[in-house]
């Protein structure tokens, strides 16, 4: 009983001590399904200032959006993973309106702009960016050896989380860690 009390102190002190900490173990804790791939980070990684652009040509920095949580996926036209995981990143979309998280998807690599368009349509998307990142600059900034992979970043702009491959970002796991995320960031 002693040890059980020096525990529950000991636990209580480094959440305190450590509130980062305690949210990444929050949201670890509410991993289900897919979203048990999300590696969560002990401590946030240094933020990347990267700029994309859109079919249109309009350049982006991902330091304008900081202030909020960013659900970064890095996907391509002939990638079969991110035609099923695409929609579900519409639907977290949606689902987050209102709150303090934006899903950002970046085609990656040789993406014709019409394929974009028509792989957005054929699918249904309509509330997602059409950025592109061509000369996979971005994707190499970021670390990503493969596709699809996700890349949540907090307000800061600060790596917390990466996703490699595809997951159902629309599932009730997926809700419940940005939601814990967003809540305490």
């Amino acid at each position: 009983m002693k040890h059980l009390l020096a525990a529950m102190v000991y636990t209580g002190l480094a959440v305190l001590a450590n509130p980062a900490s305690a949210d990444v173990e929050t949201a670890a804790a509410l991993r289900e399904g897919d979203m048990k791939k999300l590696v969560l980070h002990e401590a946030p990684k240094d933020a990347i200032d990267v700029v994309v652009v859109d079919i249109a040509g309009q350049s982006y920095s991902l330091a304008d959006k900081r202030g909020q949580w960013l659900v970064v996926n890095f996907w391509a036209t002939w990638c079969a993973p991110c035609r099923k995981e695409m929609p579900t990143l519409s639907n977290l979309q949606t689902m987050m309106d209102g709150k303090p998280v934006e899903v950002v998807t970046i085609a990656t690599g040789r993406n014709n702009p019409q394929a974009i368009r028509k792989f957005f349509e054929d699918i249904g998307v309509t509330n997602l960016p059409d950025y592109l990142d061509p000369k996979q600059k971005v994707a190499r900034q970021f670390g990503v050896m493969g596709l699809p992979v996700t890349v949540v970043l907090d307000p800061e702009g600060r790596e917390v989380g990466r996703l490699i491959g595809d997951a159902h970002w629309d599932s009730d796991s997926a809700l419940a860690i940005l939601e814990a995320l967003a809540a305490e960031g």
